[in-house]
């Protein structure tokens, strides 16, 4: 769903005001943090999408990893697992078992463990991981810390929504589809450690909306405005040329759409 109709349907829903609940969902934050002692809080979040590449364990890697962002982001320690599948009764069960493989071999390699899930019947396939995770309260990086003068650290290059297009297009070369998918299911551990070990003052993870929209929404919650230099922007090969032929995605008129009037 687009950033427009989600605010749209936020914004009817009641604050929740419990004084231990640190991070919620009124500041679109990455992940909810709860704080459940006088130290330490857990982090949790959950993500899940259709087959974005044809090769079933890498589908399950991207998804766990892509999940799995939204504790790093926070500054977080993943710690357990939960699958969440959707599946076409006509599909062969070897290729949702290399989906969990591959998603069980993500989590692991984030030294956090799956601990079970839930499926369903779907027309379309679809998977992702609902992720808990733990964080010391004085160590948390939300979306709202961002200061003037602070700058801009992406962890991967943009453009994974256009050569996944492409990729679904059959437009897509091999190498174009192995940088993707390589990219997609590298986990930003290291990259989370550095920023906390750093004292980042703020962070999001960029999936759905766009550099675009996640640096809005960062802005917002921080009440400053940010600057991009396009040409110093890392971008993954092919991905500007695929854009021009018009390899564009449902999200990206989404997101133009939202933030015609913000940016």
């Amino acid at each position: 769903m687009g950033p427009k109709f989600l605010a749209e349907v936020l914004k009817n829903l009641p604050v929740e005001n419990d004084p231990n609940l640190l991070v919620g969902f009124n500041k679109a934050d990455d992940a909810g943090v709860f704080r459940i002692n006088d130290r330490q809080a857990v982090v949790q979040t959950v993500d899940f999408f259709p087959p974005i590449v044809d090769d079933p364990y890498a589908f399950g890697q991207i998804a766990a990893a892509n999940a799995l962002s939204d504790i790093y982001a926070m500054g977080g320690t993943p710690l357990t697992a939960l699958n969440i599948v959707g599946f076409p009764a006509q599909m062969k069960p070897q290729v949702l078992t290399d989906i969990l493989r591959g998603g069980s071999d993500k989590v692991h390699e984030a030294g956090a463990v799956v601990v079970g899930g839930h499926s369903i019947k779907d027309k379309e396939l679809k998977y992702g991981v609902a992720v808990t995770g733990i964080i010391d309260t004085d160590k948390i990086i939300s979306n709202d810390g961002a200061r003037p003068g602070d700058r801009l650290f992406l962890t991967k290059p943009l453009g994974t929504g256009i050569i996944t297009t492409t990729i679904k297009q059959k437009r897509a070369s091999d190498e174009d589809t192995r940088n993707v998918t390589g990219r997609m299911a590298q986990l930003n551990k290291a990259a989370a450690e550095l920023m906390v070990r750093h004292h980042a003052h703020a962070a999001t993870d960029i999936t759905g909306f766009g550099i675009l929209g996640h640096a809005y929404e960062m802005a917002d919650a921080s009440g400053i405005s940010i600057e991009l230099e396009f040409n110093r922007l890392p971008i993954l090969p092919n991905a500007i040329e695929f854009a021009r032929a018009g390899a564009l995605t449902g999200g990206g008129n989404a997101n133009r759409d939202y933030l015609a009037d913000k940016v």
